[in-house]
Parts: C-alpha cells; structure tokens; sequence
C-alpha cells in the first residue's frame, strides 16, 4: 500500500511538472550529444503547435546514450512520455550523473523526452529509424490503368513514421520517398503541350501510387529515398521499365479570319454577337493541340450545345470552315487513344452567323477630302454580290463582286462629273434571301463643309 502510495505521489507530481512547463523557457541544447550511434542522428525542427523543440532519428538505439550538460551546476532531470503526451510523462530512471552532466544510458526509442535544467525545459522525441526501416524491391506501373489517374505498384516495405506532441497529438513525419518521372503540361507562353520533369514527394511508403493528373508521355518512373537513408549516404534508388500513357488531354484555338486589316474601316453591319461569327461567309480556322496517347481526332459541329444533333465530322486535327448559312452552330474537338478507352474534350465554341442585310446609300462625294470619297453598300451576310454602275445614257461605268469594294467615282482613271447616276445590285443572303436592287447615285461635290447623305434601305 505504501509502495503505490509513492508512486501515485511521485507521478502526481511529475504531471503538476509537466502542467506547469509552459510557463518555463524553451531551451536549445548544443551541448546534447548522442554516443554510441553506428550513423549520426539527424536533427529535425518541428513545427511549434507541437510543443517539441527538437526530433532526433537514429538508425538504431543499440548502445546509444544521450548526454546532456546542465547550465547550472546542479544536473538536470530527465522525464519520458509516449502518446499520452507530456502531461503524463514519468522520471527516467536510468541517468548517469557525473557533476552538471547527466547520462541516458538506454533510450528508449520512439518516446518523448522532458529535459528540466532549473527553470528551464526542452522537449525533444527520439526516432528509432530501425522500427520504420524501408525496402524497396519493385516499381512497375500497374496493369489496371484509368484515364483520371497514372497508377504505380510498388513492391516493398516502410511504415509511416510516427510521433507525439506534448499533448499527445499524432504526427507523421515525411519520409521525402521521392518518385521521378516525365509528363505534358500545357504552357501558354510556348502555346502547346510541353514535357517536364515532376518530383513527386511521398510522405511515407505506399504500396500504389495514383498520379492525378495521370502521366501523358511515355517515361520511366524512378523511386528514391528515403531522406534519412539519403543523408546516411544509404539512399535506396529503383526504376521501372517505360510507360506509354494511356490518358490523353487537349487544347483547342478558333481564329476567325478579319475582313480587313483595318477592321474599323470596313462597311460590314455589325455584328450581334461579341464572338465568332457575325456576317458570312465566315472563315474560322480551328486547331487541336493533343498529348502523345491522342491517336483519333474529331471535329464536331451541332446545332445544339449538347450536341445532340450532329451535322458534320471531320477526322482532322487542324480544320478550316467556312460558314455561310444563318444560324448558331456548336464546335468542339474530341481527342482518344487507339482503343477508344479514353477520351478528351476541347472547349465548345459557339458560331453565331447573323441573317442578311443590304442598306445603299445614295450620294457620296469623290473630292479627295478624305470624307465620303468612296461609295460603298453596307451589308450582313451576303454570299453572292453584283453590283454594276451605269450614266445615264446607260453605258456602264464600273463593276464589282466584292461587297467590301466600291466606287470611287472614277471611269478609266478620270473622276466623272458631278450628277446622277444609276447602280444595279443582285445580290444572295445566307439566309437565302434575294436581293435586287436598284436606284440613282448622286455625285456632288461640297468645298469646306461636311457631306450628308441620305441612306436607302
């Protein structure tokens, strides 16, 4: 009875010890020293929430000893905890004093250390490297591969490595397994799919790997680690045999030919839409940039965005269309590997081609001015154009097929006299709407002021 009575006395205390550690400086021992080890203990800074100042891993704890110089001249006194945490930490028993040095003849590994120099405590856990030792015997992608992810079979062996806070909080401490290997990434400064070289970190050892996103080029996967075998120059090192991916992805552009190159000075109507289309014909050049497993290419057009209803398929990676009838139209590109098993999507473009439209003015000025020189039709979508100029007397002056051209008022280089005179238009919308026109252009000429002409419609 006196026996547990001391003890229950003893562990009381050291939990009203450990309580009151927080109102104690935290204290960076240089002068903690490991003996005895085969490698030398490497030293880890953990994150603050955890309470520790310091993790050591060892490769082993056969005939180790920790000794510590105390700051005072009385020895310090040590305490060990496990996941329970610091509150529940107990006085070590096997310490060696010799004066201010105190020596842990047998540590125990993969525990929690309290070391109280006077009004002082450093928290430290020792790792014994030899509990979580790793093997690695094989890397082989898997057989069973999808196209979300690239999976990697690793055979082997290295369990997560563990420790405690002070308030008996689990943490994992990063193994730095590091995997190799070598995929597409799409660059926009290059504008096309690129190949580089990613550094996988694996906290710990896992028998599959899943790559998200999945490999796109064919490699080698190399597997290295892990960080403290690396630092004891003991580093384990594999490679598998070459992957050819399976999961494909794509990149689309869709570049509308301009009019003009200056397209403010052009005398289409315009547009109702911000995007692609407006007034046909409308040339549109698409092209699908694909990573390596792409083996099947597919333009689809519909004339709705599910694409439900599907007009046309072109087995092309680069397309160029003309459009020429009214309507909306939805273009997308589909990329899949030889077999079909996967597949990737572009973006959908929406085509908006806007119905016909012709308005003819009825007067212009060919002065040289730089206002109203040319007389131009304004238009929307008009697939076939005609337009012959006559004088009076009915011989015809000039003739153009280009709705964007016009006359400048000239008849075989030399300007025509100021007066009336008479245009013929035939002319086929992509609506299918027909057009024949016809109606006197006046020529007048106004010295310092601005023209104003009417519009027919």
């Amino acid at each position: 009875m006196k026996k547990e009575f001391q003890f229950a006395l003893r562990h009381h205390k050291a939990i009203a010890t450990v309580i009151c550690f927080s109102s104690f400086v935290s204290l960076f021992p240089s002068n903690l020293q490991f003996d005895g080890s085969t490698l030398q203990a490497i030293e880890i800074t953990p994150d603050k929430n955890t309470g520790l100042d310091k993790l050591y891993v060892l490769y082993g704890m056969d005939g180790v000893s920790v000794t510590y110089h105390s700051s005072s001249s009385s020895p310090a006194k040590w305490y060990v905890f496990g996941n329970t945490g610091g509150a529940f930490a107990i006085p070590v028993e096997n310490v060696v004093y010799e004066g201010n040095k105190s020596t842990l003849t047998t540590p125990t590994g993969n525990a929690g250390y309290i070391i109280e120099d006077g009004d002082k405590k450093y928290y430290f856990w020792l790792v014994d490297y030899s509990s979580y030792s790793l093997t690695l015997n094989s890397i082989i992608p898997s057989d069973e591969q999808d196209c979300e992810n690239t999976i990697i079979d690793i055979d082997g062996k290295g369990e997560s490595i563990n420790y405690y806070t002070i308030n008996g909080r689990r943490e994992t401490l990063s193994r730095d397994i590091i995997l190799e290997y070598s995929t597409l990434q799409w660059d926009d400064e290059t504008h096309n799919f690129k190949e580089i070289i990613i550094k996988k970190n694996i906290p710990y050892f896992s028998e599959k790997i899943y790559l998200i996103p999945p490999v796109y080029c064919a490699t080698i996967f190399k597997l290295s680690g892990d960080r403290f075998l690396k630092e004891w120059n003991r580093e384990l090192s594999l490679e598998s045999n070459r992957f050819y991916p399976v999961s494909v992805d794509v990149m689309t552009d869709a570049i509308q030919e301009s009019i003009s190159d200056n397209e403010t000075s052009s005398n289409q109507i315009g547009s109702e839409t911000d995007g692609l289309g407006g007034s046909a014909p409308a040339n549109i050049s698409f092209k699908a940039y694909t990573t390596d497993a792409v083996m099947h290419n597919e333009w689809q057009f519909a004339t709705d965005e599910n694409f439900e209803n599907i007009t046309y398929r072109f087995n092309e990676q680069d397309l160029d269309f003309t459009f020429t009838e009214e309507g909306n139209y939805y273009v997308r590109f589909i990329g899949s590997n030889s077999d079909g098993s996967c597949e990737s999507y572009g973006e959908t473009y929406t085509v908006s081609i806007g119905s016909s439209e012709l308005k003819i003015p009825n007067a212009f000025s060919p002065d040289n001015d730089g206002i109203n020189d040319i007389w131009k039709v304004s238009y929307r979508s008009l697939l076939d154009f005609e337009c012959r100029i006559f004088d009076r007397q009915g011989h015809e002056l000039f003739k153009f097929n280009n709705p964007d051209e016009g006359w400048d008022g000239k008849r075989n280089g030399k300007t025509v006299r100021p007066g009336v005179y008479f245009y013929v238009i035939k002319a086929t919308g992509s609506d299918g709407k027909k057009y024949n026109k016809s109606g006197d252009i006046n020529i007048i000429r106004f010295k310092g002021r601005n023209n104003q002409t009417g519009v027919e419609n």
